[in-house]
């Protein structure tokens, strides 16, 4: 082991950013594997910079190495300069922690958060060593399982993982966990550690289900082939939010990450209902932390990582029931210790100017605005419920305190969507800048950034658009 480690050293000074594959960052944690009982390897199928900034990977990574015998690692998807060294010096992919191969872990786990990331999945199982399809993987170890939102449709991946958990995983890991440690002494075969799994509400062993098909190629029947498989999964959902497990701390990354921040998660669930948002749908009901809670949380993190801005991170932050008074207690806080406080999620129909004045009162970064469509007409086929008028009073709001930086998020390829929507989208950033020139000198800030994000339409299941085409 000292010898590949070695091995490793070496190559890192060859490739772009080697802070990546190395570890050794404040928050990280290391432990004695002799006296671990499980260990589990959690992938991210991005890169570090990506998945670094990922809440869930945060939250589970604190959650499962809060028991003295666990042991999760972090894993993350190679560059291509890297994997291609990793693959010509036999380097097989290893955790961060440790640097131990992961093909030796008791766990191997995906958080699935987008389509485009299932190849990464593939080839980051290859790099490991670990074939690839479930059937190939006879022994009870690596268990190789999923979460996340794409687990939610699993069947595209349902070849290649022993097991999906559907829903909120903050307590169905633990059980999952739990259960292992219980019977890894028994030495239990692959199929019998899997039969008392499938028996965990939110959890789905895809190799227990036969599927039958209609000549058209739809699916005819899904039925249970072992008796502890439930005819219908049921995802997990956690009823109390307020005292729902989340970390004190997070790892701070020795390089610049996407979100570089401290992230406190104040909501749960969305009260809106976008036809196209998938999040909006599978994450239900709402639930709101306590903002004794949110604070303390707050404090903590910014304590222990040393982070200069804290985001209050959910679907809508802004519909936080009591947002005002939230706001008055945390900036009490930031304020003191000069600690940017971030609103990422605004609504465009219930910002305010009172809203406004709490969050900048450190210093003004920029205000992020999700209009989805250019035209009112698409804006109403999605069920997205704001009105040019709206728009524009929220930017003038946004330019009259003196913020100068916006950014505009929006989707193309939506159902029903005609080239004069498209169209549409660079009208309305226009308007928004000329809104900018028209607004008072001595309101507005010294120059002006409308930034235009565009993403393309994904049909997601449990959507009321689940089954239109993509563009």
């Amino acid at each position: 082991m000292e010898e590949l480690k070695k091995k490793i050293e070496k190559l890192l000074l060859k490739v772009q950013r080697p802070s990546r594959y190395i570890g050794g960052e404040v928050g990280s944690v290391v432990k004695d594997k002799d006296k671990v009982d499980v260990r589990f390897a959690f992938c991210f199928p991005d890169t570090y910079e990506v998945g670094m900034s990922h809440l869930g990977m945060k939250i589970l990574y604190g959650l499962k190495n809060a028991r003295e015998n666990w042991w999760c690692e972090r894993v993350f998807m190679p560059e291509e300069d890297y994997n291609k060294l990793m693959r010509e010096n036999d380097i097989p992919l290893y955790a961060l922690e440790s640097l131990d191969p992961i093909k030796d872990f008791d766990f191997i786990g995906f958080t699935l958060m987008y389509e485009l990331s299932y190849n990464n999945v593939l080839e980051m199982l290859d790099l490991a060593g670990v074939p690839v399809l479930a059937k190939d993987r006879t022994e009870l170890t690596p268990l190789v399982i999923a979460g996340g939102p794409c687990a939610c449709n699993p069947e595209p991946m349902a070849d290649f993982f022993d097991l999906f958990i559907l829903g909120e995983g903050e307590e169905v890991n633990v059980e999952l966990l739990e259960l292992y440690e219980r019977m890894k002494p028994l030495k239990p075969t692959k199929q019998e550690f899997l039969r008392e799994a499938a028996k965990l509400e939110g959890v789905y062993v895809p190799s227990f289900y036969d599927v039958d098909y209609n000549e058209d190629g739809t699916v005819k029947s899904i039925m249970p082939n072992v008796p502890e498989a439930p005819a219908r999964v049921k995802k997990r959902v956690i009823k109390d939010f307020d005292k729902v497990y989340y970390p004190e701390g997070f790892v701070v990354p020795f390089t610049q990450i996407v979100h570089d921040r401290a992230v406190v998660e104040v909501l749960r669930g969305c009260i809106r209902g976008c036809r196209f948002c998938q999040a909006g749908f599978i994450y239900r009901p709402f639930r709101e932390k306590s903002i004794d809670t949110i604070k303390n949380e707050t404090k903590y993190l910014c304590e222990q990582t040393g982070y200069e801005e804290v985001s209050l991170s959910s679907l809508s932050t802004s519909d936080y029931t009591e947002i005002n008074k939230l706001l008055e207690n945390l900036v009490e806080y930031t304020d003191g210790e000069q600690i940017n406080l971030s609103l990422p999620s605004l609504r465009i129909d219930n910002f305010s100017e009172e809203l406004l004045e709490k969050i900048k009162s450190v210093r003004k970064s920029g205000l992020t605005f999700a209009p989805e469509a250019g035209t009112q007409r698409l804006r109403d086929v999605i069920n997205k419920n704001i009105t040019e008028d709206e728009i524009m009073r929220t930017c003038r709001t946004a330019f009259e305190g003196g913020y100068s930086t916006v950014k505009l998020y929006f989707m193309l390829g939506l159902p029903e969507e005609t080239l004069e929507d498209v169209e549409g989208i660079a009208k309305l950033a226009q308007k928004v800048l000329d809104l900018y020139y028209e607004t008072p000198k001595e309101k507005r800030g010294k120059s002006v950034q409308i930034s235009v994000s565009t993403a393309t339409f994904v049909p997601k299941p449990f959507t009321p658009f689940e089954f239109e085409p993509q563009a």
